[in-house]
C-alpha cells in the first residue's frame, strides 16, 4: 500500500471552520439591518459615517426609493457591505446613538435644575451664577417670579419654558 493520499506526519493541517448556511443568512440579514440604519439617517449624520463612494451612493439611492425598489436596494447595500470592513461603520453609528442619549441626559438635568430654580429661588440663582458668572441675575429672578405667578394663577407656563431656554443657552454652549 502506498501513502500518496496521506499527509506526511510533519506537515501541519489547516484548521477548517465550517459555517452553516443558516449562520451565513443571519450574518447577511445583520448587514442588511445595518444598511437599513444607514438609510434612516439624515444627510448630516450620514456624512459622519466612513463609507466608500459606491456604498454612499447606494444608501442615498435607497433613501429616495419606495416599496419594492427600496427592498432590493437594501439587499444590494447588504451585498456591498459584505465586501468592506464593518467595524468602523458600526463604531460611528454607536457614537451617533450615544451622542443622542448624552444630549437627552443633559436636557433632563437642565429640567431638574429649572424645577429647583423655581422652588428655591435666590439660593439656586446664586449657585448658577457661581458656575456661570456671565448669567443675568435680574433676568433669572424676573423669570422665576413670573413662573411662580403663572403657577399660582394656573396660567400657561410661558416663563417656565423661557427659564429652560435660558438655562439651555448657558449650560449647553460650553
Amino acid at each position: 500500500m502506498s501513502r500518496k493520499n496521506q499527509k506526511a506526519p510533519w506537515e501541519e493541517e489547516e484548521e477548517i471552520i465550517w459555517v452553516s448556511k443558516s449562520e451565513m443568512k443571519r450574518d447577511m440579514e445583520a448587514l442588511q439591518k445595518l444598511g437599513e440604519e444607514l438609510v434612516e439617517l439624515k444627510p448630516n449624520a450620514l456624512a459622519k459615517i466612513p463609507l466608500d463612494e459606491e456604498l454612499m451612493d447606494a444608501v442615498r439611492d435607497a433613501q429616495r426609493f419606495k416599496n419594492e425598489a427600496r427592498r432590493r436596494q437594501l439587499q444590494r447595500i447588504g451585498k456591498l457591505m459584505r465586501q468592506i470592513e464593518i467595524e468602523p461603520i458600526q463604531a460611528a453609528l454607536d457614537m451617533l446613538r450615544n451622542k443622542h442619549s448624552q444630549a437627552t441626559v443633559a436636557l433632563k438635568k437642565l429640567e431638574l435644575k429649572r424645577d429647583k430654580l423655581i422652588e428655591n429661588g435666590d439660593s439656586m440663582i446664586n449657585a448658577i451664577l457661581v458656575d456661570h458668572p456671565e448669567a443675568d441675575r435680574q433676568r433669572l429672578r424676573q423669570l422665576v417670579r413670573q413662573a411662580n405667578k403663572e403657577k399660582a394663577q394656573s396660567k400657561p407656563a410661558k416663563a417656565y419654558r423661557e427659564i429652560f431656554q435660558y438655562l439651555k443657552e448657558l449650560y449647553l454652549e460650553d
